[in-house]
């Protein structure tokens, strides 16, 4: 799952990035099945040369629970998920406008070039 994900990421990064500027924001999470177990800056490393990740990798986060990230709160109040507002698995995308409005909220089984409309679309290229 996670090679189909960066390599469609990547995919409409590139284009994207290149055509309107636009930026993706990874934050790195152990929450699920801890999937993510090494330090922040292993998980940087292995998403940048493994998959040849080009854009900010933060800190790892926490995205559920009482030690939920700052972002994170926010982001699942401005959107919530089918079943609520915790995020079920790896891999949830959020889209941003320029201002900081949550536009919409995406499953982990949504690929990245299934939104590739949303984007251009959030980016006033629709």
């Amino acid at each position: 799952m996670f090679e189909v994900e960066t390599s469609g990421i990547k995919c409409v990064i590139d284009f994207l990035n290149w055509l309107l500027g636009l930026e993706i924001l990874a934050f790195p999470c152990n929450q699920f099945l801890k999937q993510e177990p090494g330090t922040s800056e292993d998980a940087a490393t292995f998403a940048c040369t493994r998959y040849k990740a080009e854009y900010p990798i933060f800190q790892k986060v926490r995205v559920n629970g009482p030690d939920t990230a700052p972002v994170y709160k926010f982001l699942k109040a401005s959107k919530t998920g089918f079943l609520g507002s915790s995020i079920k698995w790896n891999f949830t995308k959020f889209l941003v406008d320029k201002d900081g409005n949550v536009i919409e909220r995406y499953s982990t089984r949504t690929t990245p070039l299934s939104i590739e409309g949303d984007i251009k679309k959030a980016l006033g290229e629709a």
